[in-house]
């Protein structure tokens, strides 16, 4: 009897056994054949970062949703516990399902005859989100259950985490936890305070009745109630949660973060996964693109603006602007003028200075004559149709004359300057069958503003080029370290640039630049630069039109000065001077070097220029200044012919300083008649009796 007892009782325990094994095959089965519809990698906004990993611009997924990969190790970790407290308090421990929650949640939708509170873990709303359910119902519910339990096999409990920060709604076409704190708060999620996260945990659960931009009192009450729970968790206490609700909800949404439009788009194209990462500095980003709406929009209504800084030691672009704005319309803002051909005006003179500084052919205080020439009939003329006579090529850079610059260029060759620059990777765009030409001293070339950058950072780095770079080009295309200029010829060339004085209302910096303007006044150019940093700045309009009074002294180089100080930058000294370089005076200069080139050989011995003649005011005009006044005016006084400098005299005694230029202005003393002298630098005068009222 017995025996037959415990035959049975085995049967029956193999019999249950084969049903569990049976049973978990099936279950085995079933979750084989129907797997959760989990992505290995959630669709996500594509995202162009900068040189610090920083969001500089991101882009909608194709089906337009504002969604971000999302890592754990990016999250403030306060808000994760507020999350997991507020949503599912033992997630940690159970496998998919909450048994606990769900019982509390049945029991009192049976007392209440309505859901009080959900018993849904995250696994369980993951899965809601990956396949969502048309209405709420046991059958969507079971299934839900069904699919945790799936998730919680295939996924660690961060990555499921990590996949809910992904997918959950924030309002909108928000999805996410970083869209949703980069619409509502315009920042990453790393760093929240605890109202914010609040708001974030509340949002979910209603997303769009929640939206604090549409329903203000909705959000607010639901973050309220996030904070009383996190009291009663433990997690806050009762004053700080107090302090939280008195902060206000955001009352609108912020745009995405589209810095640098035109650089980002480009590392968009480029293709790869993900795109690249940039040279770009956010910061010196934010301040540069700033600088060029402000300026735009002072400039006119059709004008754009184009900048680009960068890193001369490495060649690395750090901020970069390829219009003032890249959604107007009316300045063709889609457009990147910073690789637009345009003709460079007059900044190219430095380099044509320096190769003769290279080859021994002037100093800075060598003269050099800026009077009318004819190269076999090219005949170059000064931006201001006027001639200053005997000049140092110091003063000739300075003040960008353009004759001495063609006759400095006749003596280099500018086969040579252009071989110069191709040698270090700018090669100068000229008309077809063409070869180049005195021309190409005054702008008569193809050039970008990306060109002239790179050029200027070989001077800003001590005559030496790297090839410029923003993250987005081929490893095999930034050769760099090509000389541009030997370092005694580039720091004869700096200590020259760093002596121009700033443009009106600009602070000094330490700061070398150059200016240009195009012919027609279609572009206006500077590109400054200091021990390290340099940056370049075109003004102008996309279509290539003329601009009148548009000049890159008064256009440009207030930029220049603005983006320096906003960059966030640290200004960096010049280097010294390299050994065997010294600036020597005009009367120690050797022969050779007194006058410039053929200049020497055929300098006339007395002046060429007609004598200097008063010619406003008046001999014997009588002029109404209103002396008797507080407020009396002062008299502009004219001059023509005569040989720079100039100087003047009033009742014999000299006005402050020289000057090269024909007019200056006086304030006298008292009424009465005055004698008005002035002396060129060939020693002749002229003078006027004028009768000041």
């Amino acid at each position: 009897m017995r025996d037959i007892s415990g035959k049975a009782l085995r049967r029956s325990a193999i019999g249950v056994a084969l049903l569990v094994a049976a049973g978990a095959a099936g279950l085995w089965g079933l979750d084989r054949a129907f797997p959760p519809p989990l992505p290995e990698r959630p669709v996500v906004s594509a995202e162009v970062t900068d040189r610090d990993g920083h969001l500089l611009r991101a882009f909608a997924t194709p089906d337009g949703y504002w969604r971000f990969d999302t890592s754990l190790d990016h999250v403030d970790p306060a808000f994760l516990d507020m999350l997991i407290a507020y949503e599912d308090k033992r997630f940690w421990d159970h496998s998919g399902i909450d048994l606990l929650a769900l019982g509390r949640a049945a029991l009192q939708f049976a007392g209440n005859g309505r859901i009080v509170s959900g018993g849904s873990t995250l696994s369980m709303q993951l899965a809601r989100l990956i396949e969502p359910r048309a209405n709420r119902s046991i059958a969507a519910k079971l299934r839900q259950i069904a699919r945790a339990a799936q998730i919680e096999r295939r996924l660690t409990k961060r990555e499921i985490l990590e996949y809910y920060l992904t997918l959950a709604p924030y309002g909108g076409n928000l999805e996410g936890v970083r869209a949703a704190s980069l619409a509502w708060f315009g920042k990453e999620p790393t760093r929240l305070a605890v109202s914010e996260s609040a708001l974030l945990v509340a949002l979910p659960q209603l997303p769009e009745k929640r939206r604090p931009d549409r329903n203000a009192q909705s959000a607010r009450a639901a973050r309220d109630r996030v904070l009383e729970r996190m009291v009663s968790a433990g997690l806050l206490g009762e004053r700080e949660a107090a302090r939280a609700a008195l902060e206000e909800v955001p009352s609108y949404r912020r745009a995405m973060p589209s810095l640098a439009a035109h650089a980002t788009l480009r590392a968009l194209r480029a293709g790869g996964e993900p795109p690249p990462r940039l040279t770009i500095s956010r910061r010196v980003q934010q301040g540069l693109e700033a600088v060029a709406r402000e300026a735009a929009a002072r400039l006119g209504p059709k004008l754009s603006v184009a900048m680009i800084m960068a890193d001369s030691r490495t060649g690395e672009i750090l901020g970069e602007v390829g219009s003032a704005s890249f959604t107007d319309s009316a300045r063709s803002g889609w457009i990147d003028m910073t690789r637009v051909l345009r003709s460079p005006g007059s900044t190219l003179k430095p380099f044509i200075y320096g190769l003769a500084f290279e080859q021994g052919l002037v100093a800075q205080e060598t003269m050099i004559s800026d009077t009318p020439a004819d190269f076999s009939g090219y005949r170059p003329k000064n931006f201001d149709m006027d001639y200053q006579g005997d000049v140092t090529i110091r003063n000739a850079l300075q003040l960008s004359l353009n004759v001495p610059t063609v006759r400095v260029l006749d003596a280099v060759g500018p086969a040579r300057l252009t071989a110069r620059l191709r040698n270090s990777g700018v090669s100068l765009v000229l008309p077809p069958n063409e070869p180049p030409g005195l021309a190409i001293g005054l702008g008569g070339a193809g050039v970008t503003l990306r060109d002239l950058v790179q050029l200027y950072a070989g001077l800003a780095n001590g005559g030496k080029v790297h090839r410029l770079r923003d993250g987005t080009e081929l490893a095999s295309a930034t050769p760099s370290g090509a000389t541009l200029l030997d370092p005694q010829a580039n720091w004869q060339i700096t200590d020259i640039l760093s002596g121009v004085r700033p443009p009106q209302g600009a602070s000094r910096r330490g700061i070398a630049y150059k200016t240009g303007t195009s012919y027609g006044y279609r572009d206006a150019w500077t590109v400054g630069y200091d021990g390290r940093y340099v940056l370049g700045v075109w003004v102008g309009r996309a279509d290539a039109a003329a601009v009148p009074g548009l000049s890159g002294y008064v256009s440009a180089a207030p930029i220049v000065f603005e983006g320096f100080a906003r960059s966030g930058v640290a200004a960096a000294p010049f280097s010294s001077a390299p050994p065997g370089v010294r600036h020597m005076r005009r009367e120690d200069l050797p022969v050779t070097l007194a006058r410039f080139g053929a200049d020497a050989l055929a300098a006339p011995v007395g002046p060429v220029e007609p004598a200097p003649r008063i010619v406003f005011p008046p001999d014997g005009a009588r002029v109404d200044l209103g002396v008797s006044s507080s407020a009396a005016t002062p008299l502009v006084l004219k001059l023509q012919g005569g040989r720079a400098p100039f100087r003047w005299l009033a009742n014999g005694k000299p006005l402050a300083g020289q000057d090269r230029r024909r007019t200056a202005t006086w304030r006298p003393d008292g009424a009465g008649t005055s004698t008005l002298t002035v002396i060129d630098a060939a020693g002749r005068a002229a003078s006027v009796k004028v009768f000041v009222e």
